[in-house]
């Protein structure tokens, strides 16, 4: 062997080493998840793929999960479905059989989580989502799905309350649905809420997901003189509807759908034509709700609009929520073996910057729905669990005359 070859082996193996040692390091516990990044609900889809995103980051940053007095660092591992439903499946499928993945978290929407749960039940591989809030998804007493939205069946309750006490007191209600699992859902919890509260139903009707034809239906609002119109679906739906309702002159003193309210996008969407539109959330980022990871959710919803460029709402505030019960289930239990991982899930207690983490023993957590409107320029808190927060803008006035 040459002199000089000699000279260069000591260099060599110290080259070889620094790049051994700058290597990044692999995860120790991957999350798998299919969401709609394409497609007609790719809008909402990418809340999720954002949340999950920076919740891994901040737990990594923060040294990541500890397990047995060991730090792991978490990754994942995310598929497009394309925003369809029998491709979702198929992905979790291979999440969980090929690419073997630790945990797993949810897509969006009710039809998907109730499709991908059976995966994550016949392998039993929890699943945390916050993605679909259907009563069917948590009624089949399966033990590996746990759900961070509120029951569907209640998503109008605090609307429905405070309908009763507006002044004057709608005289008659509309109440429409989509025809997918959560809107279903919806409308079986409100038909007896309003039966209750003494309110006349003089619309009940259900109509297809992905609609984009309303004429029918408002054309019957008008003429029936509806007063208020609860509308449970999607977001392109509902701007549809809003659309389609202004073209059309109906104006009816209140309309309040489940969906699209509380998102940015939705307002930028429909601009002025936003006003007077109510909604719910369960989720506003307040300083009150405090959290191990982010401080706080008035400081996570600057770190999240930093990032992406975009404000949260209780879509990508339920995402961290699903990223962080998993973190918690895997510190209480001592491990990252999905069995004792899901039974940690059953027990755990915690609060979040989404707020108190609780599973019932359907694996579902229930959070009071604040009514929120559109005012001007901004969204407001109008109703909550103690009456009035702000003064709703009411009763909406004719189209031509904003």
């Amino acid at each position: 062997m040459s002199r000089r070859l000699l000279h260069a082996l000591p260099a060599l193996a110290l080259v070889l080493s620094a790049g051994a040692v700058a290597a990044p390091e692999a995860p120790d516990i991957v999350l798998g998840a299919s969401i709609q990044l394409t497609g007609p609900v790719a809008n909402t889809g990418r809340y999720y793929r954002d949340a999950y995103q920076i919740a891994v980051d901040q737990i990594n940053a923060a040294g990541g999960v500890k397990i047995g007095g060991a730090a792991h660092k978490l990754a994942l591992k995310i598929y497009d479905n394309q925003s369809d439903v029998n491709l979702s499946v198929r992905q979790y499928t291979q999440l969980v059989t090929q690419d073997k993945v630790n945990l797993l978290l949810g897509p969006f929407a009710s039809n998907f989580a109730l499709a991908d749960s059976a995966v994550s039940e016949k392998y039993k591989v929890p699943m945390v989502q916050g993605g679909g809030a259907s009563d069917q998804i948590f009624s089949r007493k399966f033990k590996y799905i746990f759900g961070t939205l509120a029951p569907a069946s209640n998503y109008f309750g605090s609307t429905v309350e405070m309908l009763k006490a507006l002044k004057p007191v709608p005289a008659s209600v509309a109440l429409l649905y989509a025809d997918d699992s959560f809107d279903v859902s919806v409308a079986q919890g409100t038909r007896p809420m309003l039966k209750a509260a003494g309110l006349h139903v003089a619309m009940d009707e259900r109509y297809s997901t992905n609609a984009t034809d309303f004429n029918s239906l408002l054309s019957q609002i008008k003429s029936k003189k509806v007063d208020a119109v609860l509308v449970a679906g999607h977001e392109t739906e509902i701007l549809n509807f809003v659309r389609q309702a202004k073209s059309l002159a109906v104006a009816p003193k209140m309309y309040s759908f489940t969906v699209g309210v509380p998102s940015e996008d939705f307002r930028k969407a429909l601009g002025a034509d936003a006003d007077y539109a109510f909604g719910m959330t369960a989720w506003l980022p307040s300083a009150a709700l405090k959290d191990r990871w982010f401080g706080d959710a008035e400081q996570f919803a600057r770190a999240y609009k930093a990032k992406y460029g975009y404000d949260p709402d209780y879509h990508a505030a339920s995402g961290v929520a699903d990223v962080e019960a998993l973190a918690q289930a895997m510190e209480s239990a001592g491990s990252m073996d999905p069995q004792k991982v899901r039974d940690a899930l059953a027990k755990t207690r915690f609060d979040s910057l989404y707020g108190p983490i609780a599973f019932n023993a359907h694996g579902q957590i229930d959070l009071p729905q604040v009514v929120i409107q559109v005012q001007g320029d901004k969204l407001a808190e109008v109703y909550g669990a103690k009456g009035f927060i702000t003064q709703p803008k009411y009763p909406m006035p004719a189209w031509n005359a904003r």
